[in-house]
């Protein structure tokens, strides 16, 4: 009896294993003949904006490599966790790419979704950008510079507005990091979304702006908003006479990333086939001189470093939103 039970066991156990090779056999195969159909890159901010824009850069750079259709589906709202939602719908086969933000990660730490974790159930792929906030206001303010602003917002306090991607997003906490900093009463205006604001702003419904420089240098140049400060380490390119937030009076930086992210369970072959083809993409020479012109830093680096990039940021921007008493609403 015991020769039987050891050789049923025995069974189970060779069986499991087949099992487990077949299995991995059956994702080898689908990693070699991916793609076999268009490839979706969900975008969770509105057209037009800053990420959107290196989106629809990127996109017919990867069909082109890869010989199928790269589309970009914009879900904007919720912090960009619309966004991450969709893209948490699909199966773990490198057809469906999630361009999350920084915005994303704020949503990891103030109210993480178990569907849409950047790190658990996204995995990352590469960085594209990173980029300087530029403080911006309509033209109607009576401010020229940044400490003449300052000057306008202690003389009315709560009078002066600002807009805010909403709830956790970069924009709210930069503008209350000013604040903090400052001990200036600026309102927050919420939209609900990445560059969602542009449109208020010029018309001057809200006064103050915290954009990437790459859709509002045209703008600037049109004499449709006024820069005030650059939250970088140094000037802008195309925006040379616009001061760093240091030369204005206050020690402060703040950039806006984004990335790739696929579905944790993806097949490494196709995780390392995305991260190829998207550096080699981000190395074209028109995207090298546009990030040179608009002050955003090229990513690129592998898997890895760009997990050890977003903890190092997120672990950053922890302490303001502790400061700030910043939640999710």
């Amino acid at each position: 009896m015991r020769t039987v039970r050891s050789s049923r066991g025995a069974g189970k156990l060779v069986a499991a294993v087949l099992a487990s090779l077949a299995f991995v056999s059956i994702k080898t195969a689908s990693a070699q003949t991916w793609p076999t159909k268009p490839i979706r890159i969900i975008e969770p901010a509105v057209p037009g904006s800053a990420v959107d824009v290196i989106a629809r850069r990127i996109a017919p750079k990867l069909s082109e490599a890869l010989g199928v259709p790269v589309i970009v589906e914009n879900k904007p709202g919720a912090n960009s966790a619309i966004g991450a939602r969709e893209a948490a719908k699909a199966p773990a086969d490198g057809h469906t790419l999630l361009h999350a933000n920084i915005n994303n990660s704020f949503n990891d730490l103030l109210a993480p979704d178990p569907c849409c974790r950047l790190g658990q159930e996204f995995v990352p792929i590469t960085r594209l950008t990173a980029s300087p906030m530029v403080m911006v206001v309509h033209p109607s303010v009576a401010a020229i510079t940044f400490k003449a602003y300052l000057d306008l917002a202690r003389q009315k306090p709560g009078d002066v507005t600002y807009a805010s991607g909403g709830s956790g997003s970069l924009t709210q906490l930069v503008g209350e990091a000013v604040k903090l900093a400052t001990g200036i009463k600026i309102a927050e205006v919420p939209y609900k979304s990445i560059g969602a604001e542009v449109p208020d702003l010029l018309a001057g419904h809200v006064q103050t702006g915290f954009l990437a420089p790459g859709p509002i240098t045209p703008l600037v140049r049109a004499g449709k908003l006024k820069p005030l400060a650059v939250a970088g380490a140094k000037r802008v390119q195309g925006l040379p006479d616009v001061p760093t937030f240091k030369e204005a009076g206050l020690d402060f930086e703040a950039s806006g990333w984004n990335g790739i992210y696929v579905a944790a369970g993806t097949p490494e072959p196709i995780i390392r086939r995305l991260h190829q083809e998207i550096a080699k993409a981000l190395q074209s020479s028109e995207i090298v001189v546009d990030a040179a012109n608009n002050g955003y830093a090229l990513g690129g680096e592998s898997p890895a470093e760009f997990a050890d990039f977003v903890k190092a940021d997120r672990e950053r921007w922890q302490k303001v939103i502790k400061d700030a008493g910043i939640k999710l609403q």
